[in-house]
């Protein structure tokens, strides 16, 4: 019987839109203001996807700058998975259209819905794949473009959320680096906390469901603050110690970027100071499956993550799910590559 093949990441890239939509200009459309947005949320401007660029362009991007970044052709990857809340269409997959434009022909290629938790999910099956010697080549994609499912009129959500993009190439890394661990969870009891009513079998778009407003995002931000901080932290722990590993051991925490105060007080309760937390939230808001992707790229390329680094991804979203995963990181820097 062959032995548990690690499989940790050996490239990233991400992908934001060109246009920037600030808290100022918000102002202009909603009863709101910049003040209001960042004491209660962290953000200070979004990224809005153009006219005609769907999920799959961004995703699509993003995968090949992964795939640069790791210095593989398309054609060597070997199956491609996509976390997206904001699909282009309910089918085919979008994980088959970013196979399509990327060039990569001999991918399987299918989505996984997790809300926000989507990418370390997603991140968990495609080293599973690995892990079990299926493939050694997955190529694990987080992308959204929220901002065709926001009401622009619903000042208590579109201040909220972006569009965006991120993804990494998984493969066989050596004995005790990559991937070492995650924890998965959901309870379908919290499912209306946020959620998107039309579009699906229960509500299928009908004139009657546009004009109810039916294929916006709903949410209810209070309860989702409360449960949001205790899944971060206990999905964390439960990860840190399946891993083997203790809290004062972790050096870095990449979480889901939905609100500054569920991120600082989840970096509390893992006693760790926010220096050593990614937070990009100012920037591009909540962009779901693709935040923690487009943070981990950031922080890579930023030079704040090194060879053996114990790095917490977590987060949480609709379902409601949670995920968290431990990676000890195995990219090494090449010689001479410059930090961005």
């Amino acid at each position: 019987m062959k032995g548990i093949i690690p499989a940790g990441i050996t490239g990233t890239g991400s992908y934001l839109p060109e246009k920037v939509l600030s808290n100022f200009d918000l102002e202009k459309m909603v009863d709101t203001s910049d003040e209001w947005i960042r004491t209660r949320t962290g953000i200070r401007e979004r990224r809005i996807a153009a006219e005609g660029e769907a999920t799959s362009d961004l995703g699509a991007a993003a995968a090949r700058r992964a795939l640069e970044d790791a210095g593989v052709d398309p054609a060597e990857v070997e199956l491609i998975i996509c976390a997206t809340v904001t699909p282009d269409m309910l089918f085919p997959a979008t994980a088959c259209l970013i196979q399509k434009k990327i060039g990569a022909g001999n991918a399987a290629a299918f989505d996984l819905s997790a809300g926000c938790s989507g990418f370390v999910y997603a991140l968990a099956v495609g080293a599973g794949f690995i892990n079990n010697g299926c493939y050694r080549k997955v190529l694990v994609v987080g992308a959204e473009v929220l901002s065709r499912i926001t009401d622009w009129t619903d000042r208590s959500t579109c201040v909220l959320f972006g569009d965006g993009a991120g993804a990494v190439l998984l493969e066989p890394v050596p004995e005790g680096y990559g991937l070492l661990a995650v924890e998965l969870g959901a309870n379908g009891s919290y499912a209306d906390l946020i959620y998107l009513p039309g579009g699906g079998s229960l509500h299928p778009c009908r004139e009657e469901t546009v004009r109810q407003g039916m294929h916006y995002i709903k949410m209810s931000g209070q309860g989702l603050f409360k449960i949001a901080v205790k899944v971060m932290e206990e999905a964390s722990l439960k990860a840190i110690e399946k891993a083997g590993l203790k809290l004062e051991d972790v050096d870095f925490l990449i979480p889901h970027q939905a609100n500054i105060r569920i991120i600082e007080a989840a970096a509390k309760r893992l006693n760790l100071d926010m220096e050593r937390v990614y937070v990009n939230i100012d920037r591009y808001g909540n962009i779901s499956a693709a935040t923690i992707p487009v943070a981990l790229d950031e922080a890579w390329r930023q030079g704040r993550l090194r060879e053996g680094d114990n790095v917490v991804l977590v987060g949480f979203g609709a379902g409601m799910t949670w995920a968290a995963g431990v990676l000890r990181w195995s990219k090494k820097r090449r010689e001479g590559e410059a930090r961005c």
